[in-house]
């Protein structure tokens, strides 16, 4: 039986957060990008994802984060990610996605950083 897949929005200040949930696959994938999709048409490029509930992420998963990056990044803003479950860190480091997103040890990090400078290097971890 598939895992379930849950996608919970909250607005900080100016960051869309989104707290992820479950499995992250070819079948959840559309969920996520359809959520992404509508607020980065509406205009929300401070995009952080709290991963800290994500049990699995698969290549669909992560296909989603690369196909905003671009656009969210045109428009002076970014996407950061915090919270990883270790196996889904380990996913995105093996495959280099720490070398073209942020990673923060939480997702409140991943906020705050927006603040801290809207262009700002390195990792908190």
């Amino acid at each position: 039986m598939p895992e379930s897949f849950q996608i919970r929005e909250e607005l900080i200040g100016e960051v869309r957060v989104f707290h992820l949930k479950g499995f992250l696959d070819a079948h959840t994938a559309p969920i996520f990008e359809a959520a992404l999709h509508a607020r980065v048409a509406a205009g929300s490029f401070r995009i952080a994802v709290d991963g800290s509930e994500l049990t699995y992420i698969s290549s669909a998963g992560l296909g989603v984060f690369m196909s905003f990056i671009e656009e969210v990044r045109e428009h002076g803003g970014d996407i950061r990610i915090g919270g990883l479950v270790a196996k889904v860190r380990q996913v995105f480091d093996i495959l280099g996605f720490d070398e073209i997103f942020q990673i923060f040890t939480t997702a409140g990090d991943a906020v705050a950083s927006f603040d801290a400078s809207p262009a700002a290097e390195g990792e908190d971890d």
